[in-house]
């Protein structure tokens, strides 16, 4: 049984590097086949990753950013935005790339705090996430679910702690079987809200679609995607 525990909105004050991994993009987002044809789902899993770095950039508790990627067009929007780039040279899977960039951060700065973070948030929000990391520097390891309550969303490895990824699948009950922390720090939709299938798109759409996001869905129109809910501001 998974043990769940109530985080205040705040911990101790920690400055954490995100890694976040991202596929070739014309291998990326498979099970929006039924909706797109692959240039779509390429362009639209770039936008995710750029409204997801975009956001995480933008939360005063991240430091910054490393994100995973072998994907050349990918890797040269990301670091435009202020992400530092990596190659994946495991080309081992998720979370062998995951380990890589957190090896890359912290040879740079030993017992960096890290936190893991999926590429496909669109509608992820600064002071979500801030809240989600404070919860986490409460823990040495910590992780929070996905929408689906199946999956892993992101996690977090306090300054020191051994960073073990276990992405993929029912990730939920193996890191929690790992030791990590179940988070629960209210309502935070857009950092649970990854995208994977049609029914994902129109839910994180529901939530307010970053710009990127919004734009590429704009170009696409007349594809089999939900129209997206757009704000006067960005996400914030």
């Amino acid at each position: 049984m998974t043990t769940m525990r109530t985080e205040p909105d705040t911990g101790p004050p920690v400055s954490w590097s995100l890694v976040v991994p991202l596929k070739p993009l014309g291998l990326a987002k498979s099970r929006l086949a039924p909706a797109l044809g692959g240039t779509a789902r390429a362009r639209l899993a770039l936008a995710f990753a750029q409204d997801t770095v975009a956001a995480a950039l933008a939360c005063a508790a991240v430091r910054d950013v490393v994100v995973v990627t072998d994907d050349a067009r990918a890797g040269a929007a990301l670091a435009a935005l202020g992400a530092r780039v990596t190659e994946d040279t495991p080309a081992a899977g998720l979370n062998a790339a995951l380990v890589h960039g957190a090896r890359t951060v912290r040879t740079a700065r030993p017992g960096a705090a890290l936190a893991a973070l999926n590429a496909d948030l669109p509608a992820l929000r600064p002071a979500e996430l801030e809240r989600v990391l404070f919860a986490a520097a409460a823990h040495p390891l910590a992780f929070l679910a996905d929408a689906a309550g199946i999956g892993t969303t992101l996690l977090a490895a306090g300054p020191d702690a051994s960073f073990t990824p276990c992405f993929g699948g029912p990730s939920r009950a193996r890191h929690a079987a790992a030791g990590a922390v179940e988070l629960t720090p209210g309502a935070v939709p857009g950092v649970r809200r990854d995208v994977d299938t049609p029914a994902d798109l129109r839910a994180a759409c529901e939530l307010g679609a970053g710009p990127h996001t919004s734009a590429a869905l704009a170009a696409l129109r007349g594809a089999a995607v939900p129209a997206p809910r757009t704000s006067p501001t960005p996400p914030g």
